[in-house]
């Protein structure tokens, strides 16, 4: 997986997650500047973490806790 890949899930965290905390900061109605580059930031930062976790867990092939569950165990019939 290569840069871009990442790149891509980086921006399809940060961005809904923008809108949303930026449409809470209307909703409360504060237009102030700072509100939304409050916004911003924290999406940024909540983004980043999110893709530098699931590259860390790319890399070092480390299990998916919701990937486990892929019916190899015995099932009830």
């Amino acid at each position: 997986m290569g840069a871009l890949f990442w790149l891509k899930r980086y921006l399809l965290a940060a961005l809904p997650l923008f809108a949303i905390l930026a449409a809470v900061e209307w909703f409360k109605g504060s237009t102030a500047p700072a509100d939304y580059m409050s916004a911003g930031l924290w999406a940024l930062a909540a983004a980043g973490l999110f893709t530098y976790s699931h590259w860390r867990r790319y890399r070092q092939a480390l299990p998916c806790a919701r990937c486990d569950d892929t019916g190899t165990a015995s099932r009830k019939t």
